[in-house]
């Protein structure tokens, strides 16, 4: 077998285009895609996934057009001029940034003498590269198969696997395989059977977690916001956290100890990137069920990243997608990360903003700012107890020794005559504890 770096090498240089409507949305006069994005964001972001599979990247356009050919997708002109542009720079792989049909693949491949692979098989060839579980393999060969049998009438008359990943970038002495459609339904039959079987072995392993119990806390997030590194700080993991596009495919959990003391579960999934193809958010839908599952579910977001907002919605909609749109509108835990990048002037405002904010804790993952109180809100949350401030005479200690017995003490400071407590109670434990110690003693802050 070709080693990781030969194989790497045979990917070839390659153009990225990004194509928009001139006169529509998206178009060149800065307004933003459907993705909430302005193509310039867009090329730069299929840029990133390209280089995910270290395509060397010789040029990267957006391509207005007047209007869509069904034939080709972009016009005659765009189709003349991007061919000189590939013959000059002897370009061997162009990435569309967009759906691209199987006839428009055949025909601007006849057009430019290169291989065309459009943002679904771009995405579909970096999972193929990266997944390392069973099932994570798996996931990504059923979605492969199932882009893969609308394009083989017009289009695909094989499957080039030496190179790993699916084949869909090719490439001169490969090996072929000939498949049929009947052959591929009929692997996608089986690969559906294994799913299941994969499925319900995590149902057995969830299970046997709810009669530990502990907590499942879900890292959700866009690709590249940091997710690994957030997971490993917290649960001092050495999960794989490369400044790379989708460098974590499969699904990795850690214990997670919590201030309290008490253990949780950590999950960090797979990274959503905006227009997701279909066929693997359907293929994915056995690994994205540990964020069903999760008792609470962390939002981390790249907030140094120009397109933060975006990104953000993009997470929503998939997680709407996946039926946790009440969860998304209850408030999810965000976890603002990479503050660590931001000019001095706007940390410090993000840290002001947010001081209140019980849902939105700023963090640095690489550095660990902000992390302690990040664990702090996930064990209020999984406890189920509110904090609550309590001034008690030192000179009480009844008083303190019962809160240290029945409550946790979050935070204590105390001044020359009084402790000044933060304690996570129950309504039940308050009560009883307002009962025995409340008066002269005892006083409860706002």
């Amino acid at each position: 077998m070709a080693s990781e770096s030969a194989r790497r090498n045979s990917v070839g240089r390659c153009l990225v285009i990004h194509p928009v409507l001139r006169h529509g949305r998206g178009a060149g006069d800065g307004s933003r895609t459907r993705s909430g994005r302005t193509p310039e964001a867009r090329l730069e972001e299929a840029v990133g996934l390209a280089q995910a599979i270290a395509l060397d990247i010789v040029a990267a356009e957006v391509a207005r057009v007047a209007a869509w050919s069904p034939a080709t997708l972009l016009g005659k002109g765009a189709i003349e001029a991007f061919g000189r542009a590939i013959a000059d720079h002897a370009i061997d792989v162009v990435v569309i940034d967009a759906p691209v049909t199987p006839v428009q693949q055949r025909n601007l491949e006849r057009a430019w003498k290169c291989k065309v692979i459009d943002r679904t098989g771009l995405i579909l060839e970096i999972f193929g590269e990266r997944a390392r579980t069973r099932e994570g393999r798996l996931q990504v060969e059923l979605a492969a198969l199932t882009y893969q049998r609308s394009r083989l009438v017009r289009s695909w008359t094989h499957l080039e696997r030496q190179r790993g990943g699916f084949g869909f970038l090719g490439g001169p002495g490969e090996s072929q395989l000939e498949i049929d459609r009947r052959l591929i339904t009929d692997r996608i039959a089986v690969l559906k059977k294994e799913l299941e079987g994969v499925k319900r072995t995590r149902q057995i392993h969830r299970s046997a977690r709810k009669r530990v119990p502990y907590p499942v806390v879900a890292l959700v997030g866009y690709t590249n916001a940091g997710k690994s590194t957030l997971f490993n700080r917290l649960t001092r993991a050495a999960v794989s956290s490369a400044d790379r596009l989708f460098e974590t495919l499969d699904p990795t959990m850690r214990r997670l100890d919590l201030p309290s003391g008490d253990p949780a579960i950590l999950s960090d999934t797979v990274g959503f990137v905006s227009e997701l193809p279909t066929p693997l958010v359907a293929a994915f839908r056995a690994t994205l069920e540990e964020v069903t599952e999760a008792d609470l579910i962390v939002h981390v977001r790249d907030v140094h990243h120009p397109d933060s907002d975006a990104q953000r919605d993009d997470v929503h909609r998939v997680l709407d997608e996946m039926g946790l749109g009440e969860r998304v509108e209850e408030g999810l835990i965000e976890a603002l990360n990479k503050i660590d990048l931001l000019p001095a002037a706007e940390r410090n405002a993000l840290l002001n903003q947010t001081r209140r904010n019980d849902a939105a804790v700023p963090v640095s993952a690489r550095t660990g700012q902000g992390c302690d109180r990040l664990l702090t809100l996930l064990d209020e949350r999984l406890d189920g107890r509110a904090p609550v401030r309590l001034d008690v005479k030192l000179t009480d200690g009844a008083a303190l020794a019962w809160l240290y017995r029945h409550g946790t003490v979050v935070k204590r400071e105390d001044d020359e005559s009084e402790a000044h407590l933060e304690v996570r109670l129950s309504p039940a434990e308050l009560g009883r504890f307002n009962a025995r110690h409340t008066g002269d003693e005892t006083r409860r802050r706002q």
